[in-house]
């Protein structure tokens, strides 16, 4: 029921230009420049995938997810950036008597490095962790805020961008590690076996994804598709709720776009997740302010 959660965040552009700086772009920051982006984020479903098994559940109505994010990027260099995020995530439903949760979750970050530059083409090489922030309850899915683990991930990002025209091509692939969690309860059941520790081995991570756009002066647009899959993990039983072991599947399409005349800016992005496994379909938007400076 809970949808696999794939952090894309939009984030800051150098003055006077439309650079999106994201963990997914070719785009970097110009040495000893650094932006703050305030955003809000909002995801709902009322059908999930059971397995492959589309279906509702009137117990839960419309399930939703709001994030307030609080990012910052730094350029270390031209040709590497870090980027740090703080989300403060609460969910919630429309039906049932479940409650929702809210808190801090996973504080995390990016170093993205620009290995390779000529004629439009480039190739970079990212690192990324995470950690979370607080003691909330990973095992109360599809309520929960989190997985509770800890996280590394590496990504291979390709990009070729038209000089003149400002049209470019982005894809990238991730493989991130996720650490095993503790629950509160002396066993549990995990596929066929029932396991007789509080010790949960949560499933790794793959994501793959494709950008087309147009960067220019001071605006940026873009069509995405993304898809992320656990690499392992078992499945929702009928008529149960979710755990952290299962494979959890989804691919999304999407919008994103920014306006940044100076050093204030805005950014927008909409998705919606077209297939999935153990996994809402979900229809998602996030909206953010943005503000450059000079350190």
């Amino acid at each position: 029921m809970k949808k696999l959660i794939i952090t894309l965040i939009a984030a800051c552009g150098l003055a006077g230009t439309a650079n999106a700086q994201m963990p997914q772009d070719a785009i970097y920051m110009s040495k000893r420049t650094a932006c703050v982006a305030l955003m809000y984020g909002s995801s709902s479903w009322n059908t999930y995938w059971e397995h492959h098994l589309k279906r509702e559940n009137l117990n839960i109505g419309t399930h939703t997810t709001q994030s307030l994010s609080l990012m910052g990027t730094v350029g270390i260099s031209n040709r590497l950036n870090l980027i740090v995020n703080v989300p403060y995530i609460k969910t919630s439903t429309s039906a049932g008597n479940l409650l929702g949760q809210q808190g801090f979750q996973d504080v995390s970050g990016w170093l993205k490095y620009k290995a390779f530059n000529r004629n439009g083409f480039s190739i970079h090489g990212l690192i990324g962790a995470s950690l979370p922030m607080s003691k909330y309850v990973p095992d109360f899915m599809p309520m929960s805020i989190g997985m509770q683990c800890r996280t590394a991930s590496g990504r291979l990002l390709v990009s070729y961008k038209h000089p003149k025209s400002g049209a470019y091509v982005t894809t990238h692939g991730t493989l991130t590690w996720r650490s095993n969690i503790s629950v509160d309860r002396d066993a549990y059941k995990a596929g066929d076996k029932v396991y007789n520790t509080n010790q949960v081995n949560v499933p790794n991570t793959f994501d793959v994804a494709a950008r087309i756009g147009v960067l220019r002066k001071t605006w940026q647009t873009e069509v995405w598709a993304e898809h992320g899959s656990c690499l392992s993990g078992d499945y929702i039983a009928r008529n149960d709720m979710p755990f952290p072991t299962n494979n959890m599947m989804s691919t999304a399409v999407g919008w994103y776009g920014k306006y940044q005349p100076h050093h204030f800016g805005i950014n927008a992005r909409v998705g919606h997740v077209v297939s999935g496994m153990n996994a809402g379909q979900s229809t998602s938007y996030m909206v953010g302010l943005l503000y450059l400076f000079n350190w």
